[in-house]
């Protein structure tokens, strides 16, 4: 017996933090025949597994703080929903500038953020280089600061959702591959996977860095591509003090934060090409661990003890696709370019209001839709690590 269902009212496929909560939401509004589908041995382990744990509200544009002011607040209350600790470390995002032309456009982006009730803070450069220390930035010129961004756990996360709607009965598979999806009239009528064949009418795609395979079988374009990034965590620095925030050289996309003892670095690669390897590229880890001991120079004394690499799934905008597609029945949930842990929350929350009440309410998705690509709408997010 596979566990698999012959038909279903939703399937979901991916079964990291986008899957796990739309699965969720839609089971606790009394939605029965779910079914989720990961294709790993273990929900959470492809690009959630593989992020670095970081909640922020700092974004420059508004849907992306709405979305993640209703998140990191649902973030917040996950234990008491469900019983499961989202484990958040509210130690704050300190992204120092160190470029003229950043701090013009930060400067418009905190009156932003400031009128939708985000207190991030303005910083000097005097002050940046207090609240960074050890880390030192002879050049920063000015920063920002918000001490309700932090970090959390998304193994904690996704599972808290699995199991939560496994309760409301759900059904949440492991080892379990879409492998294509079956057509009738332009109308979504099965799924199939490698475990046999579904029934349905609505699939919602929450591959993440994947989900553009699925769309090419059915003849849609999904303008997502997956590109890595990679970090590494050190040993432990004792010099570390407990209120380390999650601080960023934004002008180089390198980023610092606590993570146990030591503390965990990662810096984006410009140059990187679109692909799915997921291996450590030792020759950017060299450039990385440079430009990490020129901002702290103590770490020169410390050793790596683990790294990883994972994919960022990247739309043109930087924003996700969200809802529904040319192909009936064939709905997205994907494309977050590096935000989708945070947003996750309220994004499978949103997905819930799509399908039982019509569309989302608790934020203004409409500008995130399918069509915005072709239409040339494109907003783009300047925000991105």
């Amino acid at each position: 017996m596979s566990g698999l269902p012959k038909t279903a009212d939703v399937v979901i496929l991916g079964g990291g933090v986008m899957g796990a909560s739309t699965a969720y939401h839609l089971a606790i509004r009394g939605i029965k025949n779910i079914l989720l589908l990961e294709r790993a041995p273990f929900f959470g382990t492809g690009a959630t597994g593989r992020c670095a744990g970081g909640i922020r509200h700092q974004f420059k544009t508004e849907v992306n703080i709405r979305l993640s002011k209703k998140s990191l607040s649902m973030i917040d209350a996950l234990e008491e929903e469900t019983g499961h600790s989202a484990h958040v470390r509210k130690c704050g995002y300190l992204f120092v500038l160190t470029a003229e032309k950043d701090v013009s456009v930060f400067q418009k982006t905190l009156e932003l953020q400031h009128s939708l009730g985000v207190k991030t803070e303005w910083l000097s450069g005097d002050e940046v280089r207090r609240l960074a220390a050890p880390c030192v930035f002879p050049d920063a010129l000015a920063g920002t600061f918000n001490t309700e961004d932090g970090l959390a756990d998304p193994n904690s996360i996704v599972m808290a959702y699995i199991n939560t709607a496994r309760r409301y009965g759900a059904v949440c598979l492991t080892d379990c591959s879409a492998i294509g999806i079956e057509l009738e009239k332009n109308h979504v009528r099965k799924v199939c996977t490698s475990l046999g064949t579904v029934a349905t009418e609505t699939v919602v795609n929450a591959c993440g860095p994947w989900s553009a395979f699925l769309g090419n079988e059915i003849g849609l374009k999904i303008p997502v591509y997956p590109l890595r990034r990679q970090w590494f965590v050190t040993e432990t620095i004792p010099e570390l003090t407990s209120e380390f925030p999650f601080v960023i050289d934004f002008a180089q996309s390198l980023y610092f934060h606590r993570e146990g003892s030591g503390l965990l670095s990662g810096m984006s690669n410009r140059n990187e090409k679109i692909g799915e390897d997921q291996s450590i590229d030792p020759k950017w880890e060299m450039q990385h661990i440079e430009a990490a001991v020129k901002r702290m120079p103590l770490l020169e004394n410390s050793g790596i003890k683990a790294r990883q690499a994972g994919l960022y799934e990247l739309t043109p905008d930087a924003h996700p696709i969200i809802g529904s597609t040319p192909v009936e029945g064939f709905h997205l949930l994907t494309g977050f370019s590096g935000h989708g842990f945070m947003q996750g929350p309220i994004c499978g929350k949103l997905m819930a209001e799509i399908f039982i009440d019509g569309e989302a309410t608790t934020v203004d998705i409409s500008m995130l839709d399918y069509d915005r690509f072709a239409e040339k709408r494109l907003i783009p997010e300047y925000n991105v690590v």
